[in-house]
């Protein structure tokens, strides 16, 4: 038996985004339901978000956030052996996001496949993208977040519709000389499973937002800090912060107990809504794109939702 080449670490080599042009504010929602733009913000913190039109799919937004981050990155797509698409989202469950993503990139021939585990999925599919590298089962990595949101939310429904979005962002993941992705702490709480569900084929999207919000700004801040234990940070040396864009009031919760003052903190969601397994690569790659943090800094990832789910690592931003 022939052992491969495996690479010491692996780091983030680029990130790229894509959200719809179309553009729903606060005021819009009072047209088909009982709510207004005071009452939205002070419960979760969003002045607008985008939807996407009936004809956008997932594997759309997915190609064009990828395909930003590939070019960013300066390999081809001969370069890339592995697609990661995470995604709660499909229209479809068959066949999957990833292969028809790289077929639309013209990656030829690359292992691919899908992650669900809602809001967490990014930060999952980037610890398996970490370890493929390091293990030598993958070169580089393409690692997508996408999600169409919009097509499983009931648009009379105040607590559902007023949070939920549509979008993509996507990082490639290379080997490196030096570790640039920390190790992950992932976890769940399958015991809070029915606090976002959908119940069939039929049904649109539920939560129950009060349980939510309380495991989120109790239970959350101990996986943050272990994430930067486990990399060797401390929390003050952070250049960002960017939780999974949920509700205002969690993100900053949460960051009051990190205790990461020199953090940059990612508040994507005034401005996007909660795109789930989009929102942490979303919000980075426009933080970096409005020049709010730089090259080489540290940045805590932390994914949290349906399942329920978990995860948290540090990067270095690329």
């Amino acid at each position: 038996m022939r052992i491969p080449d495996i690479a010491t670490a692996a780091r983030v080599l680029a990130l790229g985004h894509y959200q719809p042009a179309n553009v729903v504010s606060n005021d819009d929602l009072t047209k088909t339901m009982d709510t207004n733009d005071e009452w939205i913000q002070s419960r979760v913190g969003i002045k607008e978000r985008r939807i996407a039109p009936p004809e956008e799919s997932v594997e759309d937004m997915a190609a064009i956030a990828g395909g930003k981050a590939l070019a960013s990155s300066g390999l081809t797509p001969d370069d890339v052996d592995l697609v990661i698409v995470a995604t709660c989202t499909l229209e479809t469950q068959i066949p999957n996001a990833a292969a028809v993503v790289a077929h639309r990139l013209g990656i030829d021939s690359p292992g691919a496949f899908d992650v669900n585990a809602a809001c967490a999925g990014f930060c999952y599919a980037l610890a398996t993208a970490n370890a493929a590298v390091r293990s030598g089962g993958a070169r580089n990595v393409l690692v997508i977040g996408a999600e169409k949101l919009s097509q499983w939310i009931d648009w009379t429904d105040r607590s559902t519709a007023v949070i939920f979005a549509d979008g993509a962002g996507a990082a490639v993941v290379g080997p490196s000389e030096t570790p640039g992705i920390g190790p992950v702490v992932w976890g769940s709480s399958g015991d809070k499973s029915d606090a976002i569900r959908i119940k069939d084929r039929d049904d649109y999207l539920r939560q129950e937002g009060q349980t939510v919000f309380r495991w989120a700004t109790t239970a959350l801040h101990p996986v943050a800090l272990e994430a930067c234990e486990r990399a060797g940070v401390d929390p003050s040396e952070l250049s960002a912060f960017v939780p999974h864009q949920a509700n205002l009031r969690i993100i900053e919760a949460i960051a009051r107990k990190l205790g990461a003052d020199k953090a940059v903190i990612a508040r994507d969601i005034v401005h996007a809504g909660n795109t789930s397994a989009a929102s942490i690569p979303l919000a980075l790659s426009r933080m970096l794109e409005r020049g709010e943090v730089r090259s080489g800094g540290l940045a805590l990832m932390l994914g949290f939702g349906a399942g329920l789910t978990y995860a948290g690592q540090v990067i270095e931003i690329p």
